[in-house]
């Protein structure tokens, strides 16, 4: 199998806002890279239903358990 080969591109970015981006992509585990290339994803594929596959990727990777916790509807809107 072949590797998929993207063609380089060049930006300009602000400093503060690199520096800024550096640090959030490191807390979120990605790369300044990955965030430019999902933000222009999602912005040219706005009708398609990415928003919600990224949803569900980010539900399973955060490996939450309910510990078995079902809850009826009317005891969601108990406060």
């Amino acid at each position: 199998m072949g590797r998929c080969l993207m063609p380089n591109i060049t930006i300009s970015i602000e400093e503060q806002l690199l520096k800024s981006g550096r640090k959030y992509a490191e807390k979120h585990q990605t790369s300044i890279n990955a965030l430019i290339r999902n933000l222009l994803e999602q912005t040219v594929k706005s009708d398609s239903n990415l928003w919600i596959e990224e949803c569900f990727a980010l539900m399973d990777r955060a490996n939450a358990r309910s510990g078995g916790t079902r809850w009826k509807r009317e005891e969601l809107y108990d406060v």
